[in-house]
């Protein structure tokens, strides 16, 4: 008999708990029975399912983070969701509101790297904005027109586009931000230098592809406009990677390397941007750079050095002389 109770016990238990986790269900995947007017909530990048939950119930789109996060283990939508601008409504149940998250959203995010040339940037765009066949092509041939001249002055930074942002909408957000970093401060340090705004950002495209770490920038910066002041070649690789990458790949292309490599022959190619036969400053950016490069070139560092190269180690190593420096290419290259 007893054995009896205890498993007549333990039945009720189990229906007790079982209705109470269907009532908890129940209230928390229910509607906030907010309005119906679609609302914009937001995605970072790298956000994950408990970020997203917390955030939705925190701007009343859900009533429980913790039953978001359940849903998504348990539905196999979990790692579906992308970053993004979403249009979500607070009447929704959370089923319904997690088929809307899982549809994508309507603005995308789109990181554009420092150093990237206008071509680079071009393809990243369409590529997360996902773009195929016609829409493609009528992007990317809209977006090279309206860069040709802006070349140093797409600024690199993360943005969120529409799905259907027209080339020129995506244009203007890269050259308005562009505006917005570089201020009054940086033109009058770059105006000491006898710098111009034209040459501020050619000289800062240089240092952006010939340097790795901000330490390093201010230094490099002070050697290549000292090489300028005296009338000596720049010597810059970046250049004639800039030259061959023109030369190799075409906006649109496929896996190409914009950046290539570079041979002893290339450095006798006939280019006003070869900075190995040319004194001065190539007449164009080579690349959009970063505010770091930016402001090292406005603000350079005082050095003994007239030489640097990266070696093998991923180092850079300095030197004072031609001798110094034909050192380093056999200790740290070679």
């Amino acid at each position: 008999m007893s054995r009896i109770l205890a498993l007549l016990l333990i039945l009720i238990i189990t229906v007790l708990i079982s209705g109470a986790g269907l009532l908890w269900w129940s209230k928390s995947s229910s509607s906030p029975r907010g309005t119906s007017e679609p609302q914009t909530f937001v995605i970072n990048p790298g956000s994950s399912a408990t970020t997203i939950g917390k955030n939705l119930e925190k701007d009343g789109f859900i009533k429980s983070s913790s039953a978001f996060k359940l849903f998504m283990q348990f539905s196999g939508n979990a790692g579906k969701i992308q970053a993004g601008d979403y249009r979500l409504s607070k009447n929704q149940f959370l089923p319904e509101l997690v088929r809307e998250l899982v549809k994508g959203p309507v603005a995308v995010w789109v990181t554009i790297p420092e150093g990237y040339r206008r071509e680079e940037i071009g393809q990243t765009t369409v590529d997360a904005l996902k773009l195929i066949g016609d829409k493609k092509t009528q992007f990317l041939k809209e977006f090279d027109v309206l860069t040709k001249r802006e070349e140093g002055f797409l600024f690199p930074d993360t943005y969120l586009f529409f799905r259907n942002a027209s080339a020129s909408a995506v244009v203007s957000r890269f050259t308005n931000n562009f505006e917005s970093k570089i201020s009054d401060e940086i033109l009058k340090s770059a105006e000491k230098q006898n710098l111009n705004r034209d040459e501020l950002i050619t000289l800062a495209s240089i240092i952006e592809r010939e340097t790795r770490t901000d330490e390093e920038r201010p230094v490099v910066a002070g050697i290549l406009l000292k090489r300028l002041r005296v009338g000596m070649a720049l010597q810059v690789d970046a250049t004639l990677q800039y030259i061959v990458g023109s030369g190799e790949c075409e906006l649109g292309s496929a896996n190409c390397n914009w950046w290539p490599q570079i041979t002893s022959k290339d450095k006798t190619v006939r280019s006003a941007y070869n900075t190995y036969t040319n004194t001065g400053l190539p007449p164009r950016p080579i690349a959009n750079p970063g505010l770091s490069s930016i402001k090292a070139a406005a603000n350079p560092e005082d050095s003994e050095y007239w030489f640097y190269l990266h070696g093998t180690d991923g180092d850079i190593h300095y030197a004072r002389t031609s001798e110094e420096h034909t050192e380093n290419i056999s200790k740290f290259l070679r």
